[in-house]
């Protein structure tokens, strides 16, 4: 089963005129554009209007089957034209979408919103879309780890010259270095699904928080207040409400949103500057479509551009965690509104963002070309000084002594150090061993052996939840 990838849309269907996100148009999947979308939005608005009244009228508030069936059957009858109109003249798009749904649903009109303050619609449903959105990454996510799981056990045996500092150190196997990468993505997976499970509902609350209006329509009753608290929370699917808020839920749970997205673009950026890395030494390379054209004026090149994106793109959304850091440490009191256009930016375009990578590195993963040879021949150039102190012992256990470690140090030069100790007749007591002795995989420790114990005992535990998504595949338009 074939996911659609990063295919926005057709830039065509919203006109050449006017500015829109490349992060709806080029990049990020239909379902999550959707997910960020008015029309998402607004009828959760009215989903949340329907909820609200349901419970009252459970509770015994006068509101009657007839305006209960009228609102669930215009969910979806929503009139964008009249709610444009009605917000241009109220300056407030609540009320105006309160005079639309109340157009449609004349019965209904009365009782819609009945008791709520904006924050109802607006927080309620911004922490649908963030627990929804989240439901969207997880899957993918856990995607791209099982992809990358694939691809080290299979090699895990592999040598290959490890780097710190990016200047030759000891040998390594691909398999080992890419449980690196997913070592970080494993800490993003258990992240993001802990900040979406402490996900609380703002819940039924009034305008500053004290449920003052709700307690004068059920007279006093505070059980009754608590009752439609607790049953609306449970018809949008959460396990609790805050008991404590202002105006708004606190600007605190968007930190701890952006935050664990922010830290899945710095493991993405990591992993991805790798591929890069290495697609420069020739070593491993990402997929490279037949009709894909690496450079204008070079065809032949073949650059690493989907690992470039990912890198582009996770700067940015490394960089939206300091809006909700701002926001929450200058909302007055019980609220200030200059949270408002900052987190119709920031929320969206961090989601929209993770998406893209994910979808993005699903597809890298899925395709990555390791050329052995290639890591075979930069092994023989570096093992030749990683060996000496193997040298050494040998002869020392072959009755030299610690004077082969001058004559190794003499004999060095070029990467022609083993042809030079062949000639040299001193050696000749461990010619025989020399092959042995320069066996890459002598060199590459327990790696093979920690990646096998690292798959078994935390990626596959960790991926068992998300066996029945596995299937679906990365496809990028772009």
């Amino acid at each position: 089963m074939a996911a659609q990838g990063d295919c926005g849309g057709p830039q065509a269907a919203y006109g050449y005129d006017s500015y829109r996100s490349p992060l709806a148009s080029r990049y990020a999947s239909p379902e999550m554009c959707f997910m960020f979308s008015d029309k998402y939005k607004f009828r959760t608005w009215r989903q949340l209007w329907l909820w609200l009244a349901e419970a009252e009228q459970t509770l015994g508030l006068p509101i009657t089957d007839e305006q209960i069936q009228e609102m669930k059957s215009n969910l979806d009858n929503i009139d964008f034209k009249m709610a444009a109109e009605e917000e241009k003249q109220l300056r407030h798009d609540v009320m105006a979408h309160v005079h639309t749904f109340g157009h449609c649903c004349p019965k209904a009109a009365g009782i819609i919103h009945l008791g709520a303050t904006s924050c109802y619609v607006g927080d309620n449903t911004d922490l649908i879309i963030l627990r929804n959105a989240f439901d969207l990454l997880l899957p993918k996510l856990a995607r791209v780890i099982s992809r990358l799981a694939d691809f080290a056990k299979e090699r895990a045996d592999l040598p290959t010259l490890g780097f710190t500092h990016f200047q030759p150190a000891q040998l390594t196997t691909v398999g080992k270095r890419c449980c690196l990468w997913i070592q970080d993505l494993c800490m993003d997976l258990q992240n993001l699904k802990r900040v979406r499970d402490d996900l609380r509902f703002r819940g039924v609350k009034g305008t500053t928080g004290t449920q003052a209006s709700f307690l004068q329509l059920f007279e006093g009753d505070n059980q009754k207040v608590e009752q439609l608290d607790k049953m609306v929370t449970e018809k949008a699917g959460f396990k609790r409400a805050f008991i404590i808020t202002g105006q708004t839920y606190t600007r605190k749970v968007d930190i701890e949103v952006l935050s664990v997205l922010a830290s899945l673009g710095a493991s993405v950026h990591k992993i991805c500057t790798d591929i890069r890395l290495l697609a420069n030494l020739k070593e491993i390379e990402e997929p490279f479509e037949k009709q894909q054209i690496g450079s204008s004026a070079m065809p032949y090149k073949r650059n690493p551009m989907r690992s470039e994106r990912c890198c582009s793109l996770a700067r940015h959304l490394m960089t939206l965690i300091m809006d909700p850091l701002q926001t929450a440490s200058v909302q007055w009191f019980e609220r200030t509104l200059d949270d408002s256009a900052n987190r119709r930016i920031c929320l969206a375009e961090a989601f929209l963002t993770a998406d893209t990578i994910l979808n993005t590195l699903q597809n890298i993963s899925e395709g990555l070309v390791v050329y052995p040879k290639v890591i075979e021949r930069r092994i023989r150039q570096e093992l030749p000084f990683m060996a000496t102190e193997n040298i050494i012992m040998a002869m020392v256990k072959a009755g030299g002594n610690r004077q082969a470690a001058a004559i190794v140090k003499q004999e060095g030069g070029d990467n022609d150090l083993i042809e030079r100790i062949l000639t040299d007749a001193y050696f000749s007591p461990i010619h025989s061993q020399l092959d042995h002795l320069l066996d890459p995989s002598s060199f590459t420790g327990r790696a093979s052996q920690q990646v096998r114990r690292f798959l078994e005992e935390e990626v596959y535990p960790l991926l068992k939840p998300y066996e029945h998504v596995m299937k679906v595949k990365a496809e990028l338009c772009l």
